[in-house]
């Protein structure tokens, strides 16, 4: 004979399985609520987004004639889209926009990023693609050997507002006089014009200025040798498989000496040959 007490857990039994039940088919739903991965969507696209950016030179460069990119993170991004059996697809954008364009899904990655703190709070970055070491352009005649020889009221160091230029010289050289500008060109132009007596940049790209305007002045590399990482900004993604991937395919690169050809490749676009790179640098 079956009680009351027996009836009540029966019930309970049944709502537990009811309940169950109801799980059960509600997750698949749940699951295809879910965005998709970019590792999924790549791999489901055969297409890797990319931001190219002209006029930046030796990371992008696009022929005007032909519309074709070519570049140190061109090169990256085709190679690692083959890898990925896909093709690059390059939408161009700007530095800035880039982290806005990870965050809206219009592209899947970006080549050539300095993991700055406000950035790593939008979006997340791979393992570093190089270390890139931070060097001054000075005027003739000037010539420090040591960060400390720029620490002095009397010297005028040019920088392009808001740059890790800018704000490694806000950290480093606090006595220093800072000439902020808008853009590296005004930069440049301060040396040049007698404002400034150095400005600061990482060294992939004041080897480019000088091989454009060698009268701007001379590439050094003060000491202590200072370099800050460029890496690969990634979109936010619960499913880490992307950004894992890249990790393992920049260290594997990294092995096979792809990475340096890569970078003395894009050097040649712009006439820089090994034979141009100060003694010391490394990247």
């Amino acid at each position: 004979m079956v009680n009351r007490r027996d009836i009540g857990s029966l019930v309970g039994l049944g709502a537990a399985a009811a309940a169950l039940a109801a799980g059960s088919v509600a997750s698949p739903a749940l699951a295809q609520s879910q965005p998709e991965s970019t590792f999924a969507q790549i791999r489901r696209t055969k297409k890797l987004r990319i931001a190219g950016i002209v006029g930046t030179e030796p990371y992008y460069h696009k022929d005007i004639a032909t519309g074709q990119w070519s570049g140190f993170c061109v090169s990256m991004a085709t190679e690692l889209a083959k890898a990925m059996e896909a093709e690059v697809e390059i939408i161009e954008s700007t530095w800035g926009n880039s982290v806005l364009d990870l965050q809206a899904n219009k592209i899947d990655i970006m080549f050539g990023l300095s993991p700055t703190p406000s950035r790593a709070l939008i979006v997340e970055f791979t393992r570093p693609i190089m270390n890139n070491t931070f060097t001054i352009i000075a005027k003739s005649g000037f010539e420090p050997k040591s960060w400390d020889d720029l620490n002095k009221p009397e010297v005028k160091v040019a920088v392009d507002i808001g740059s890790t230029h800018d704000l490694y010289a806000r950290r480093t050289l606090p006595k220093a006089t800072l000439v902020a500008l808008k853009s590296p060109d005004e930069a440049v132009l301060a040396v040049q014009s007698g404002r400034a007596d150095c400005l600061i940049q990482v060294a992939m790209l004041s080897l480019v200025t000088v091989k454009k305007n060698a009268k701007v002045g001379k590439v050094i590399i003060p000491t202590p040798v200072a370099a800050q990482p460029t890496c690969c900004g990634v979109r936010v993604d619960s499913d880490t498989r992307f950004r894992t991937y890249v990790d393992n395919w920049l260290e594997y690169s990294r092995a096979l000496g792809a990475l340096r050809e890569w970078i003395l490749g894009s050097l040649s676009l712009v006439n820089i040959q090994e034979q141009d790179i100060p003694p010391g640098l490394q990247f």
